[in-house]
């Protein structure tokens, strides 16, 4: 057998469950795109998208015939969703970096983008729902809220706001409960590491967003 086509059907047996080694692996990078977006270094988007490309592979499990066998349209969407967004947050944090010297800097989303947030949430959950129900997906309206709220927290984090953290709360909360329904053990479990992991990464940021309000209010009262 060709190694690399051993490799990617290669299984953990855990009980009773099938798991799919390029689950963890797809996982595994996604948790440490997530670390490194915390750290706000630019390396963060390639290793998600490497992330992205096996998961997509996972979660179209009746194409690929994966053991759990179904097609989550809207979690092997998001996968395809993740990659093209992160190649534009890739190039901004790139492009902040050569010109500030950092690669993002957190900070409150505008008001008018925040309503705008909520609005698309919305609108965006109803749109894919039936979208998702008229192609099969399992689960067509926790799906469409995963795919909507991560499409919103990861074009958040490429512009820098700090409310895209929260956005992955919301995201985890439908998470974990669907992918144990559906069989799909690792990321389920990732979801629930991420959910605390999210939390920290928020007040990580929130702390970096206040240090640099501080300094700047420090610096406008020193400066002529």
């Amino acid at each position: 057998m060709n190694p690399l086509l051993a490799l990617f059907d290669a299984e953990l047996h855990v009980g009773g469950a099938t798991i799919l080694w390029r689950e963890i692996i797809g996982n595994g990078f996604g948790i440490a795109s997530a670390i490194g977006g915390m750290k706000r270094v630019v390396w963060a988007w390639p290793v998600g998208i490497a992330g992205n490309a096996l998961l997509f592979t996972v979660f179209m499990g009746a194409l690929f015939h994966t053991p759990q066998d179904l097609n989550l349209y809207g979690q092997a969407g998001r996968q395809v969703m993740f990659v093209s967004v992160s190649v534009y947050g890739w190039t901004q944090w790139l492009r902040s970096r050569q010109s500030s010297g950092e690669a993002v800097l957190p900070h409150w989303a505008p008001p008018r983008d925040r309503l705008l947030l909520v609005l698309v949430m919305a609108t965006g959950t109803v749109a894919f729902a039936q979208v998702f129900a008229r192609i099969g997906s399992y689960g067509p309206w926790p799906e469409a809220w995963i795919f909507t709220g991560s499409l919103l927290a990861t074009y958040g984090m490429a512009r820098g706001w700090t409310e895209f953290w929260l956005i992955w709360i919301a995201v985890d909360a439908v998470g974990v409960p669907q992918l144990f329904i559906a069989g799909y053990y690792p990321s389920a479990f990732l979801y629930l590491v991420y959910g605390a992991f999210v939390l920290w990464g928020f007040a990580v940021w929130l702390r970096i967003q206040r240090r640099g309000t501080e300094f700047r209010a420090a610096r406008a009262l020193t400066d002529p």
